[in-house]
């Protein structure tokens, strides 16, 4: 059975642990995150998200395929290869927005 969380609180309490799932998102692996341990540099900090992506459509793509816009990207495309689904994905958007 699929579980609706209860409220827009339970659905951002849910994108930050996806965030910092080592076997999900991982984005601590690259990015700077607050509240977030051994965070690494590779990436930008994650902080300012909705000033950096106005539409969250943008930070869904970039979540799912980083590639598209930048093929050079060291960003895993995590959509595209099945690491997130488009619901843990948007979930993480949710997250991100409140940083």
């Amino acid at each position: 059975m699929f579980y609706v969380p209860s409220s827009y609180s339970d659905v951002i309490d849910e994108g930050k642990k996806l965030t910092f799932e080592r076997k999900k998102g991982n984005c601590l692996a690259c990015h700077m995150i607050e509240d977030g341990e051994l965070a690494g540099n590779n990436g930008p900090p994650l902080i300012a998200m909705k000033a950096r992506f106005p539409n969250k459509q943008d930070l869904f793509n970039q979540i799912w395929d980083a590639t598209e816009k930048n093929p050079n990207s060291f960003m895993p495309p995590f959509g595209k290869h099945g690491i997130l689904t488009k619901k843990e994905i948007n979930k993480i958007v949710e997250y991100l927005y409140t940083l």
